[in-house]
């Protein structure tokens, strides 16, 4: 499980973020790629994706209730190419086939008890060449974001990126106004 999941309404939530410029600086730019969402939540990142994308998205998350708002969202949007997964990722993997995505997500999740087997569970999942995008909390005082304690900084991200077989495709940018981000790549 991840130590401090709780979301907060969503209007609140979606403050935060500016989704598409996100994956834009990530580089999801395969209009045909099929991407993973570690912990899709309330979708804020799934639908923009889909959007990006005629690919499937798999949007995955332990919560019942995050499952059902990324549905209702991408319902809202008109999108059929979201594929929602109720399961703990965490302790039991993602479930996908070795080798079957373009891109995975890890936004605002490697405050998790053991970041590099997430990492490694996305490198399984992604096809050589594959990209992996990582945003998380800056390690400073934020409106939200875990606890200070468990917050990784960039060059832990890097680091862990590196230990489960990633190059570092993007090194660790600023994604105002209270995130960084970095990629890796799988190697071919």
């Amino acid at each position: 499980m991840i130590r401090e999941s709780t979301m907060p309404e969503e209007s609140l939530w979606v403050s935060f973020f500016d989704p598409p410029r996100i994956l834009r600086s990530l580089l999801l730019e395969d209009s045909s790629a099929d991407v993973v969402e570690f912990g899709c939540g309330s979708g804020t990142f799934t639908t923009p994706a889909a959007q990006m994308t005629g690919g499937t998205v798999h949007a995955i998350d332990v919560d019942p209730a995050m499952i059902r708002a990324t549905k209702l969202k991408a319902k809202q949007e008109g999108l059929d190419n979201v594929l929602l997964h109720q399961r703990d990722f965490v302790a039991l993997g993602t479930g996908l086939a070795p080798a079957s995505v373009d891109y995975a997500m890890l936004f605002n999740i490697l405050h998790a008890p053991e970041p590099v087997a997430l990492l490694r569970e996305a490198f399984r999942v992604l096809r050589p060449g594959g990209k992996v995008g990582i945003i998380h909390w800056k390690p400073e005082q934020t409106p939200r974001g875990p606890d200070l304690s468990i917050r990784p900084r960039s060059e832990q991200c890097a680091a862990w990126l590196e230990q489960a077989g990633f190059e570092i495709l993007l090194p660790p940018t600023q994604l105002p106004p209270h995130h960084y981000g970095l990629m890796g790549l799988r190697p071919r």
